[in-house]
């Protein structure tokens, strides 16, 4: 097997999250994109001790666990869903398998309870951030999602499944707008462009729409009416965002809007941030409720994107927080304070740490929404705030980013010496990682489970119960992995992505 050769194969398995598993000639070989059972023809790119990778050139023979009918009509373009095509029983197989593949070398027996589905397999997501771009080069306007494996091109996603349809609604309307009004967008190479996001988030429970377009503000173009957009005279620009708004609202919806928005964003780096918003109708907020209480939810609040499998996912956090009525309980990387809230009737005071500013300003008002007066939120960086608290936990909540805890964090966190935790983990590979030097330093997982929040695509939370084997907090915890080690395990990681 050589780099550069041209191979034919049958996929034997599948890692984490993605990655197609062949072997050939005795050796391993990775393929991003290839399901279990598909015969598929790859280009080895990549060869060294004894493992290679490959490139996805075509599927000869589907799998024959794949459906034929009843799929998205954009799967295998749009780069956003890799297990649609899979019955849903067999995606949550095949990642009940994997994140025990990859937790049970470090944890042996870790008491684990197999994973809870989703309550919705199509539209579950409350949250869309589409893209403007075309499909080919120089091709008419599309709004949708990333074709795979491209980082310019878009497919324009009219019937995408993982959505409610008054998402689909939305990005008809917008895209049709834009291109009969001949309004470029921004091209990425060259930094010049108007139309860069559009982001819609809708809540499952009360029907709330909230709609942002995201520009440049960049004005200096010519309209196929013949109206040219200046920063100095933007009345034309007024103009345009009027029409959007008014197409928008005359609209049949199953919900309704809470706000629609215009969001500037100057920033050279393809992502959704803003640099000024003005609200053109409603308000820059919408309100979602789960498990009874309910959530104030801006633009750019951290929420999970699938509010029923929240319902799953922080009812089994809550089940393995257990009774805590006399308890201090720390969440720790607590974003909009969800976690906090939910656990906090079960509670004595929960204490919430989030190092962004408008999450933590956000869950102070949604505690407040529902009457929680033993909540409350510090706004800073866990690695620098934990020790500053004055009080002292008796449970610790844990739910970091998708790189998980930072190693010096991790050994502060692990010096309280709680009896109990509860990780959550969006990642499986750095919640093996960090579990390792948990289990080093007197922890063991008790039970634990994944939770599907994201049917279609190959991502997963998982939740662990931890409990201590020492008696008292130990102000000496040792330093298992160096950082170098940290580095090298995280670095693997990202290779088993």
């Amino acid at each position: 097997m050589k780099k550069g050769e041209i191979l034919e194969g049958t996929v034997v398995g599948l890692d984490f999250p993605n990655k197609g598993v062949l072997w050939m000639d005795g050796e391993k070989v990775v393929v991003k994109n290839a399901l279990p059972g598909q015969r598929i023809r790859l280009a080895v790119n990549k060869k060294r001790g004894g493992k290679a990778e490959g490139r996805l050139l075509k599927v000869l023979e589907p799998s024959p666990l794949e459906r034929q009918e009843d799929i998205c009509p954009h799967f295998g373009s749009c780069g956003g869903c890799l297990y649609q095509s899979l019955p849903y029983e067999e995606q949550l197989k095949i990642k009940e398998k994997q994140v025990d593949k990859l937790i049970r070398p470090v944890c042996g027996d870790w008491g684990f309870e197999g994973i809870k589905g989703s309550p919705l397999v199509d539209g579950y997501r409350n949250k869309m951030e589409f893209s403007f771009g075309d499909e080919y080069k120089e091709g008419p306007l599309a709004l949708g999602m990333h074709r795979r494996g491209s980082f310019y091109d878009v497919v324009t996603t009219r019937d995408c499944r993982i959505v409610h349809p008054d998402f689909c609604r939305i990005l008809s309307a917008t895209l049709d707008y834009f291109a009969e009004a001949n309004v470029p967008y921004y091209r990425k190479l060259q930094h010049v462009g108007y139309l860069r996001h559009l982001l819609v988030r809708r809540a499952v429970k009360t029907g709330e729409i909230l709609v942002a377009l995201v520009t440049t503000t960049q004005t200096g173009w010519q309209g196929n009416q013949g109206q040219v957009l200046r920063q100095e005279e933007d009345a034309s620009e007024k103009e345009l965002l009027a029409g959007w708004k008014e197409k928008l609202e005359g609209l049949e919806l199953e919900g309704s809007f809470a706000g629609i928005l215009h969001i500037k964003n100057d920033s050279l780096a393809d992502v959704v941030q803003s640099d000024g918003a003005e609200v053109l109708a409603g308000r820059d907020y919408f309100f979602e409720e789960l498990l009874g209480m309910k959530f104030c939810i801006t633009p750019f609040s951290f929420f999970q994107t699938n509010s029923l499998g929240a319902e799953v996912l922080y009812e089994t956090v809550r089940e393995y927080v257990g009774d805590t009525k006399d308890k201090v309980v720390f969440d720790l990387y607590s974003g909009t304070g969800t976690i906090a809230q939910i656990a906090s009737p079960v509670a004595a005071r929960v204490v919430g740490v989030e190092i962004v500013g408008e999450a933590v300003e956000a869950a102070r008002e949604n505690a407040r929404r529902n009457g929680l007066n033993n909540c409350e939120f510090i706004a800073g960086d866990v690695l620098k705030v934990v020790e500053e608290i004055p009080e002292k936990p008796d449970v610790i909540i844990l739910d970091p980013p998708r790189d998980g805890i930072h190693p010096k964090a991790l050994q502060k966190i692990i010096g309280f010496g709680v009896e109990k935790m509860v990780y959550v983990s969006c990642k499986p590979t750095s919640l093996a990682r960090d579990l390792a030097v948990l289990l080093e330093n007197g922890y063991r997982v008790e039970r634990g489970c994944c939770v599907d929040m994201f049917p279609g695509t190959g991502n997963v939370e998982t939740v662990c119960l931890l409990s201590n084997r020492k008696s008292k907090p130990d102000t000496h915890v040792k330093q298992n992995l160096s950082m170098d080690d940290y580095y090298r395990i995280k670095e693997e990681g990202k290779n088993n992505q």
